[in-house]
């Protein structure tokens, strides 16, 4: 679906108070109590990022997953906005992206999830920046980097909003209000991207 949609708000503050710090976490791997090579309950945190098991000797990372968003513009100068479907934070405003899948460059991968939530066919994307993120999944703390990329559309581009995705919206920059996103890295991203764009 694709419509203009305006989301109104009263000053440019209010921008930079969705942009938030969140509560210190847990260890990444605080759940995992049993070493997934041979089972042992002697799986201890050897570090920040790893535990250990003292019978089998396997030490387990939990290092970023690579993660990709997109903000995608039209020559009206608005922006391609989506509603998240699925947890977590169900119901607020997100930008088109999504894990990189094994063998895949960042590049191939925002292209083809921009290609399951809005049906776009993008060809060429340019890298901007990148945030960390913590994204809670099945009760697990998933760290991620994120890697934001820019790309175009043509307005007559038709739009269905699929896969994590509830609804598909055309923004006007000006009209883009940082709160409304649910994800810290997305806020920071758009915080980001708007300041340079204004």
């Amino acid at each position: 679906m694709s419509r203009t949609a305006a989301i109104c708000h009263s000053s440019h503050s209010a921008q930079t108070s969705g942009i938030r710090k969140e509560k210190e976490m847990n260890h990444p791997l605080e759940v995992f109590k049993y070493c997934p090579k041979c089972g042992s309950e002697n799986f201890e945190i050897h570090n920040a990022l790893s535990r250990h098991c003292y019978d089998c000797g396997f030490t387990y990372y939990q290092n970023p997953r690579a993660s990709t968003a997109a903000f995608i513009l039209n020559s009206r100068g608005e922006l391609l906005v989506v509603r998240r479907a699925k947890e977590p934070a169900i119901g607020t405003l997100d930008l088109p992206g999504g894990f990189v899948d094994n063998e895949e460059t960042a590049e191939q991968g925002i292209i083809r999830e921009i290609r399951e939530e809005t049906g776009l066919d993008i060809k060429e994307v340019s890298y901007l920046f990148s945030f960390p993120n913590i994204y809670r999944y099945s009760g697990m703390d998933i760290h991620t980097l994120d890697m934001f990329f820019v790309c175009h559309a043509d307005d007559d581009a038709v739009v269905n909003a699929a896969d994590d995705v509830a609804e598909c919206m055309w923004i006007p920059l000006r009209k883009v209000y940082v709160e409304r996103f649910g994800l810290r890295s997305i806020r920071q991203a758009v915080h980001t991207f708007l300041q340079r764009n204004s």
